[in-house]
């Protein structure tokens, strides 16, 4: 799988995507156009342990849903329902998978790309 989850309209978003010199085999999907998928998410919780460490609590809706969390598997619903939950951008690329936007993953994307 190769492909990028990303934000059209995130600021953030397109700075990063800017600042990567992707490979020429790798889709670029739009997660308001077209929503990420149960399996996708499957695979990120395989990579990262929980649901939760994909999900941004940065969210606005965060605070309006917060205390309805009771077990991880929520946490995979609200990312499903709504777009917004989904920490960005999601990178799969074979073996290489990044989430977020925190500095060390960024430098880590950067390193990865930005190489070949």
């Amino acid at each position: 799988m190769k492909r990028v989850y990303h934000l059209g309209t995130c600021s953030t978003c397109k700075r990063i995507l800017g600042e990567v010199s992707w490979p020429n085999d790798i889709s670029f999907i739009d997660i308001k156009k077209q929503s990420i998928t149960a399996e996708v998410l499957d695979l990120l919780k395989e990579q990262y342990g929980t649901f939760e460490a994909v999900f941004s609590k940065k969210a606005k809706r965060y605070v309006e849903v917060k205390d309805s969390i009771t077990c991880d598997d929520d946490y995979k619903q609200l990312i499903l329902s709504d777009y917004t939950f989904l920490k960005r951008p999601v990178i799969l690329y074979g073996d290489f998978y990044s989430v977020g936007n925190d500095r060390v993953v960024i430098e880590r994307l950067k390193l990865r790309f930005n190489a070949c």
